[in-house]
């Protein structure tokens, strides 16, 4: 189960194929891509750091379809190599350290009531660390050959939760919705972080003649190393 649903994602993704095959027609390659969402995200980070919270929240979302779109561009133009994979996952780490410590970085600077402060920065750090795990915990389940796509939230619903509220309405009164916001976020990705952890070891204690055939990710290129961009 995820937070977003799946015909909620299909439609953002046809409306972005335009994009996509005018990227391909340029031609614009896939690591470009990849590296403007993460210049983009790390902007986002700064805004919040700086108490731009609508700014922060919109570029946020606007990394959010680099992200989307960069996967597209490299396989449907014929473009997915292993390198660009671990280029984008590598990124995607980087744009979410920069982001949660931003976001820390307005906490600390009195972006929050003083008595919430310390539940406000520890917050941070559990959402950065959980999302990290989720995504090791996947590619790890990947590299023992099994099929790791579970839990309530991956990368899309992240974006969108943190960035949507505060797009629209800042970090509320002292910080109070931003506060909530990261605090909700560290306990949904951590119980994603589990999600995953009990799928593995169930998938893993089943004999492998029993395992249903592992089924190649519709967005994913030729090999596994050049497993999809998106949904981490």
């Amino acid at each position: 189960m995820n937070l977003i649903p799946q015909a909620a994602r299909d439609v953002v993704g046809w409306a972005l194929t335009p994009i996509v095959k005018l990227l391909i027609r340029m031609p614009v390659r896939p690591n470009a891509v990849s590296a403007a969402g993460t210049l983009v995200i790390v902007g986002s980070a700064a805004a919040f750091a700086l108490g731009k919270i609508h700014w922060g929240g919109f570029l946020l979302i606007v990394s959010g379809l680099f992200d989307m779109v960069d996967g597209r561009v490299a396989r449907e133009g014929g473009m997915s190599t292993s390198f660009g994979a671990f280029f984008d996952s590598t990124l995607d780490r980087v744009g979410e350290s920069a982001l949660f410590t931003g976001i820390a970085v307005f906490f600390l600077r009195g972006g929050v009531a003083p008595d919430q402060l310390t539940l406000a920065v520890v917050a941070c750090f559990v959402a950065l660390a959980a999302s990290l795990l989720v995504s090791y915990a996947r590619a790890r389940a990947e590299g023992l050959g099994l099929t790791c796509r579970v839990g309530i939230a991956q990368r899309a619903e992240r974006v969108i939760l943190l960035g949507a509220p505060t797009m629209f309405f800042g970090a509320g009164s002292r910080g109070a919705l931003l506060f909530w916001i990261v605090v909700f976020l560290a306990l949904v990705t951590a119980v994603t972080v589990v999600q995953r952890v009990v799928y593995v070891a169930r998938a893993a204690g089943t004999p492998a003649a029993e395992r249903p055939a592992r089924q190649r990710d519709p967005l994913s290129g030729p090999a596994p190393a050049l497993r999809s961009r998106e949904g981490h």
